[in-house]
């Protein structure tokens, strides 16, 4: 624990956020810490609803993860998938055995009429976890990929094109419709909230779902605390993921200038990589230099310290 005052809000992805979402849960209280994760990415599958961000975070904060693999559980195995290969079925998207407990019940608990933050609060404590983690709605919504191969839904742009077709931009259907969850907007507003962080998460396709539901850009702006940004760009790459490669398809230079930049005036501070100090003086917003990558606990719980007390400066 630290000596933070006051609740913090994170806003992630799936793998490269939820590394920082696991040091950030050492750092603070559970009544401290609202976790709230991206569910553009959610999917049917197999007659299955799938939420893969969710599922990152929530295997992540459970210490159940595959830290080689970067997805799924630990220890997997893959029988199911191997059986349904053998029987013609789809098996571009694989999921784990274990794996697909999670997905089975979630599955059960939606078509029983419970909504996905219930469902999602069910697994996580069934999980052991104390901290709450949400999904940014209950509503359906979905990214999808323009690319030069036509529209994808970022499932079949990520995983069974392995991010191969050139992308040209975004859309987030039924983002119009839908309503960000209720407490993600009464934690923007409470009195006592005194940062929200931005994980080093996807800008395009992991962070920009949330900030695009209504109502949440207006809230963050509005609000008084500080909002802080890792950057997921590293000397010109992205350590997980196809942000850097969609930056370039996107005629964005692969910097973190460029993230703060794309973030504009929401973004109070941009915490970067000891790789690209001599880009600290061109980021129009404070910066704060350290190294950012985290292979291990210990280095997830110190850069959760260093973005809570750069919040914490900036207040």
């Amino acid at each position: 624990m630290t000596d933070f005052d006051g609740k913090v809000v994170a806003l992630t992805g799936g793998v490269g956020g939820a590394k920082l979402a696991r040091g950030l849960v050492e750092c603070l209280a559970p009544e401290q810490l609202l976790i709230v994760a991206n569910t553009g990415d959610d999917f049917s599958h197999l007659g299955l609803s799938i939420s893969p961000d969710l599922d990152s975070v929530m295997y992540a904060l459970a210490d159940l993860n595959d830290p080689e693999r970067g997805w799924g559980l630990a220890g997997e195995s893959w029988q199911a998938m191997d059986a349904l290969k053998q029987l013609g079925g789809a098996d571009w998207f694989r999921l784990g055995d274990r794996d697909l407990a999670t997905h089975l019940q979630r599955s059960v608990r939606l078509r029983e009429g419970a909504p996905l933050s219930q469902v999602t609060k069910e697994l996580c404590a069934a999980l052991g976890l104390r901290h709450a983690l949400v999904p940014m709605t209950d509503d359906r919504v979905s990214t999808m990929v323009s690319t030069a191969q036509g529209e994808l839904a970022f499932q079949e742009y990520f995983v069974r094109e392995q991010c191969a077709p050139a992308v040209s931009g975004f859309r987030f259907e039924g983002i119009e419709s839908a309503k960000p969850l209720p407490q993600l907007m009464e934690w923007l507003a409470a009195p006592d909230l005194s940062a929200v962080v931005i994980c080093p998460s996807n800008p395009f396709v992991s962070v920009d779902p949330i900030l695009s539901l209504p109502g949440v850009r207006e809230a963050l702006q509005s609000s008084s605390a500080p909002v802080v940004a890792v950057s997921p760009i590293v000397g010109g790459m992205a350590i997980k993921g196809p942000a850097a490669k969609m930056m370039q398809e996107l005629n964005m230079p692969a910097t973190a200038e460029a993230i703060a930049q794309w973030y504009g005036k929401l973004l109070d501070g941009l915490l970067i990589d000891s790789v690209d100090c001599e880009l600290a003086d061109s980021i129009a917003v404070a910066t704060r230099v350290l190294p950012t990558l985290m292979s291990d606990l210990d280095s997830k719980v110190q850069l959760a310290r260093e973005a809570l007390d750069f919040a914490r400066q900036l207040d």
